[in-house]
């Protein structure tokens, strides 16, 4: 029998690469022209998006990759809900209380 061998003392451990810097998320590409400026409020849902440019007055909606422009009037939207079902109604939050896309004037 071979008499054992003495243990080597341990190599010490090379330092961990830092890590790499994570890249950005991307937002929303805009759907809405540059001329409206940045919206108030913007988001998206069931496949929906919307934005509301209170300065302008509107609120622009895409469906199915078709924008439609709405006269906001005197509502300051602040926010969104969508019915179930079918129909893809949209009642958005205002200082006003709810209000109904369809109520709105659809400008195109």
């Amino acid at each position: 029998m071979k008499p054992m061998e003495p243990m080597k003392p341990m190599e010490p451990m090379k330092p961990m690469e830092p890590m790499k810097p994570m890249e950005p998320m991307k937002g929303m590409e805009p759907f809405w022209p540059k001329d409206l400026g940045d919206p108030s409020t913007s988001g998206s849902q069931n496949g929906m998006k919307y934005a509301f440019f209170p300065d302008k007055h509107r609120l622009l909606i895409e469906r199915d990759g078709q924008v439609s422009t709405y006269d906001s009037g005197d509502h300051r939207i602040g926010g969104v809900s969508q019915s179930d079902g079918s129909t893809k109604s949209l009642t958005f939050s205002s200082q006003n209380g709810d209000v109904d896309l369809g109520s709105l004037k659809k400008l195109d």
